[in-house]
């Protein structure tokens, strides 16, 4: 073969080569335009914001992010514990108008619709969560629900007549008291179950004499009461008739048992902005076990856990 028809193969080899090479780079590149992080790049996110997003996201809700704007602040947010992909809008929004706030109180207030003036946006609970059933400023109970399963205490565990608990929740309070009472402890049921009309009397008193903006402050409108549940009771010792129950050993020792019997603290110290109610060291609710175990770990109010969890 002369040199001539060997420069000829040597060039058409070329070609070739050079074409196989363009086409894999050519085909390369069409796949990485599908790839999240071409499309993610091209909106304005960098390297490292997407892969927190395909960390923390499922495809579809990638994909619907690709609809939104870049925003700095979603990357953030999709990294927070309670954060739910479709309150992202709500999330951005209520940031955007207050930047006081951190985003781990911002994921908070709208799981728990606490962005909303209470009482506004209300809702008929779902009983059918039973022990679980949420009773708050936006979720209530109709006047014609009464629980089926009351068991009456008697004055060793209560003051009064006709205290009295769900079932399950007097099971777990007696179980509770024994446990305290052999630890030294004496724990007295002070309020329990409320009818709907009992509750209306009370908060129409309130109402009466300090008028309605402060009675909201003092006690839950009718419907929108836990005790009404028959899972909510009030809690006092000897201690606290001398003294706030904050102050009393028995309250030492329901921060640390309660959770065990299936118990919380309804209203912790500073969660009024997502509790509705001011702090309440007497006022436990009953949830079961596993729940009450969670919420204690993870120092969360029920509210919070009800939006991740349960809703």
């Amino acid at each position: 073969m002369n040199k001539k028809k060997i420069l000829i193969f040597s060039i058409i080899g070329m070609v070739v080569v050079a074409l196989i090479i363009t086409g894999i780079l050519v085909i390369k590149h069409i796949n990485y335009t599908k790839t999240y992080e071409y499309k993610f790049n091209k909106i304005g996110y960098n390297k490292e914001e997407v892969v927190v997003l395909k960390n923390e996201l499922k495809d579809k809700q990638l994909d619907e992010l690709l609809n939104h704007k870049y925003d700095k602040n979603i990357t953030r947010l999709v990294k927070e514990k309670y954060f739910i992909f479709n309150k992202l809008d709500d999330y951005l929004k209520y940031y955007k108008d207050n930047k006081d706030k951190g985003l781990t109180d911002v994921v908070a207030i709208i799981n728990t619709n606490t962005n909303n003036d209470f009482y506004t946006n209300t809702k008929e609970t779902d009983v059918s969560k039973n022990e679980l059933m949420l009773i708050n400023k936006y979720n209530y109970l109709t006047a014609s629900y009464n629980p089926d399963d009351l068991e009456v205490f008697t004055n060793v565990y209560a003051y009064g007549e006709n205290q009295s608990l769900r079932k399950d929740a007097y099971d777990a309070f007696i179980e509770m008291w024994n446990s305290a009472n052999k630890d030294g402890y004496k724990l007295i049921v002070n309020s329990s179950y409320r009818s709907y009309d009992e509750q209306k009397k009370i908060y129409d008193d309130y109402s009466s004499w300090y008028g309605e903006e402060d009675a909201d402050k003092k006690a839950a409108r009718a419907g929108y009461s836990e005790h009404q549940t028959g899972l909510a009771v009030d809690i006092q010792s000897y201690c606290s008739q001398n003294k706030d129950f904050e102050e009393c050993e028995e309250f030492t020792w329901l921060t640390n048992n309660a959770y065990k019997y299936g118990f919380i603290l309804r209203y912790p110290k500073d969660k009024e902005y997502l509790t509705g109610y001011k702090y309440e060291s007497w006022h436990y609710r009953y949830v079961g076990k596993k729940v009450s175990k969670y919420i204690h770990d993870n120092n969360i109010t029920f509210d919070e856990y009800y939006a991740y969890f349960v809703k």
